[in-house]
């Protein structure tokens, strides 16, 4: 299957062509770091862009001080991650193993090199993304977690990380890292936790705390309004953000939790064109982010639209959980569609213990050495069920209709009845959800024959469909019965597909009504979309 990008061991050493060096050289400064010293910081802005001319640069575990890899930086290599993109922080110390000698450019220079040079600006993207995929094979990064599994709250940060694509080590509450960590960062020991670069502890951790560390959570300068506002970050959000940042507007995603929306839950998408062996949704869409912001778009996460106004001066402002808000000359709605709740007796009880809305690979751990259940009959119930297996004892798949004909593709389905460690129970529902903290155990209940079976399960998964985002829009634009947005002949517009009944507002994928809830008619529809915001902000460009 396709993930983010080859192997570190691969491209680490691409080289920069002596044009490339030369660009570098002229744009730059050079600079002295004497043996041992600090050339980054975790936590630190990346604000330039580092290019070894002389020496070594080591990467440093920030226990025990010492060389954390047997590889190092040396002479026609760089220093960088793929924060640098965005303006993001260092989640790997950098230190100077001998006498080094470098030149550096302020970010702000580097990437316009970078736009007008696509040859460099390939060679180092690759590296950068190349670098993202070891920390996160090698679960090593900014932050570390204490008790993940006992701790609520731990679990949530950990989810966010997962999806976000940052890189965390997870460690179990005792253990003798855990215990070096504690007392490192001056702790009591076996003390659930969130760790930030060498021993920032952070208090009462939220994602929203992670993010604003990790330079996630973009500071929004009111006064400054952008061209194209896109609400939600799924496959339309950021096909759309791709595009805009590409015919040069200035333009921005605001997403809730994590940037692939419900796509970035999906375990493997195999019916997408050009990734014959399939591809997981979080890292088709991680390819699509890390592609935008090389065009300059930027992202924010997690902020959770509440409001939409239009002033006076025809700027529409989007007004955001966390009280910031950001004033665009044209807003595209991509949020989607969130999942629908069950009404199950104790669900919230067990919600992230035990119950869970996505199958991904941090709620598979969970899976191990238990049977888990999914509830639903679509393709992303699907799909769990084949990812869950190869972790959870047995698979088992509840559906309410007598077959899944209809609603899941057929390939798929043949492959969940072909399986042996996977069961289907047709005509079911699932009762009496039992535990205490966690999830213990439910029973599946066929209504059919009304037989009864008991299940020890410690992870359920719920797929049951979902619900448009929209509350938010205030009686902006038209609505479906449905609650999805109406666009294009359905608000009389028969020039623009995407336009609401609100000019200036568009919207695309899961959210707007008749869409093709599908991720490749997604992208799509958020590639398209921008050419009609294009003549609708540059009226003076048709």
């Amino acid at each position: 299957m396709e993930t983010i990008a080859f192997d570190l061991r691969q491209t680490q050493r691409t080289p920069l062509a002596d044009s490339h060096i030369a660009a570098i050289r002229a744009a730059g400064v050079s600079k002295h770091y004497p043996a041992g010293a600090m050339v980054a910081r975790q936590g630190e802005r990346i604000d330039r862009f580092i290019l070894v001319e002389v020496g070594q640069i080591e990467v440093v575990d920030v226990v025990s001080g010492a060389r954390k890899v047997d590889a190092t930086l040396g002479p026609g290599q760089y220093l960088g991650e793929i924060a640098f993109l965005a303006g993001g922080r260092w989640t790997l110390p950098m230190r100077a193993a001998r006498d080094t000698e470098v030149v550096e450019v302020e970010r702000e220079v580097m990437l316009g090199i970078m736009s007008r040079v696509p040859e460099m600006s390939d060679i180092i993207i690759g590296v950068f993304a190349a670098r993202r995929r070891r920390q996160l094979d090698d679960r090593d990064g900014a932050l570390r977690l204490i008790g993940e599994d006992q701790s609520l709250p731990i679990r949530r940060v950990a989810e966010f990380a997962e999806r976000n694509r940052i890189p965390y080590r997870s460690l179990p509450l005792t253990g003798e890292e855990s215990l070096a960590t504690a007392q490192q960062c001056g702790i009591a020991a076996a003390t659930p936790a969130v760790i930030f670069g060498e021993r920032e502890v952070i208090a009462d951790p939220t994602p929203a705390k992670v993010a604003k560390l990790l330079g996630l959570d973009i500071t929004i300068d009111a006064e400054q309004d952008v061209d194209v506002l896109i609400v939600g970050g799924g496959p339309a959000g950021v096909a759309a953000a791709v595009y805009a940042g590409a015919e040069g507007l200035r333009a921005m995603v605001s997403e809730d939790l994590a940037i692939g929306g419900q796509a970035g839950t999906s375990s493997r998408i195999e019916n997408y064109m050009g990734f014959p062996t399939g591809i997981s949704g979080a890292d088709l869409v991680w390819r699509g982010e890390v592609q935008a912001m090389k065009f300059g778009t930027r992202f924010a996460v997690p902020l959770r639209a509440t409001s939409l106004e239009r002033r006076d001066d025809g700027l529409f402002c989007v007004g955001f959980d966390s009280g910031q808000s950001v004033c665009a000359r044209s807003v595209v709605v991509a949020t989607g569609v969130e999942y629908r709740r069950l009404p199950l007796d104790r669900l919230e009880d067990f919600e992230g213990n035990g119950a869970y809305y996505a199958a991904t690979e941090i709620e598979a751990r969970y899976c191990r050495g238990t049977q888990a259940v999914v509830i639903g009959g679509g393709n992303s119930a699907g799909q769990a069920a084949m990812y869950l297996s190869r972790n959870a004892d047995h698979v088992h798949v509840v559906v309410r209709s007598a077959t899944l004909a209809a609603s899941m593709s057929s390939y798929l389905l043949h492959r969940l009845e072909a399986d042996p460690k996977i069961t289907i129970h047709y005509s079911s529902e699932v009762e009496g959800l039992q535990g205490g903290d966690r999830l213990e155990g439910l029973d599946i209940v066929n209504r059919a024959d009304g037989t009864r079976l008991p299940i020890e399960s410690r992870a359920l998964f719920i797929m049951v469909g979902a619900a448009p985002n929209t509350a938010w829009l205030g009686g902006m634009v038209k609505l479906d019965d449905k609650g999805f947005i109406c666009t294009g002949t359905d608000c009389g517009l028969a020039h623009s597909p995407y336009e609401t009944s609100c000019p200036g507002v568009f919207s695309v994928g899961d959210v707007r009504s008749g869409s093709v809830k599908r991720v490749a008619s997604a992208v799509g529809e958020g590639s398209v979309v921008i050419s009609h915001v294009y003549r609708y902000v540059r009226p003076s460009h048709e």
